[in-house]
């Protein structure tokens, strides 16, 4: 695989980009795939994961095929679910559907669920499943009326957003942090080298800054 092989992140997440340039890689590419998100009957938290990862991965694919400019493209591709049991949360659209994520979530553990997929021009596609634990303290009413105010929780699985705000929230974690955020960074990684893909090909051009 060649070093300058284009990469194709399958996602409009501005966290999931800026948690890739964290580690030096910047997508050549960033290819939203529109597919339904909607669990199948009974099916769990992680199955739901490791589906829509992979069938965001393939949608993209499909979009890339028919632009010769992208042939040859990798894929990566990822998505992020919260459940609290086997109940799964909502990606909140309105204040009501937050207020009822933070009533569930306070004082309790739920735990978060990426699943993360690479595909390739020769159509192999491996997929990795990450889980991490989280407690949040008890929230007041007044805890939730001022996250609700300040709309962070918008389109957030679960309802918040551990790198933002709703951090402080949080108790305790087990697992990857960067999980939670939307991207688990050495899975992703991992699945990427073994790919073939240079993950650290710009690291000794980056500007790290000094303390």
């Amino acid at each position: 695989m060649s070093a300058k092989q284009p990469l194709v992140l399958a996602s409009g997440s501005p966290r999931r980009l800026a948690l890739l340039q964290q580690i030096g890689i910047e997508p050549d590419y960033l290819l939203p795939a529109n597919i339904d998100e909607t669990p199948t009957r009974g099916e769990s938290p992680r199955s739901l994961a490791t589906r829509l990862a992979r069938e965001k991965g393939i949608a993209a694919r499909v979009l890339i095929d028919r632009t010769p400019e992208r042939a040859g493209a990798i894929v990566l591709s990822a998505d992020t679910v919260v459940a609290v049991g086997r109940r799964i949360l909502p990606k909140a659209e309105s204040r009501e559907q937050a207020n009822a994520c933070l009533e569930l979530l306070s004082g309790r553990v739920h735990k978060v669920f990426t699943g993360v997929s690479v595909n390739t021009p020769e159509g192999l596609v491996r997929t990795k499943l990450v889980e991490t634990r989280v407690r949040f303290r008890r929230l007041s009413s007044q805890d939730m009326k001022n996250y609700l105010a300040s709309g962070e929780w918008r389109g957030k699985a679960g309802g918040y957003a551990i790198q933002g705000l709703g951090g402080s929230f949080v108790a305790r974690l087990i697992g990857s942090y960067t999980n939670v955020v939307g991207l688990p960074l050495m899975e992703a990684a991992n699945l990427l080298s073994g790919q073939g893909y240079p993950v650290q090909e710009n690291w000794a051009q980056i500007d790290i800054p000094q303390d």
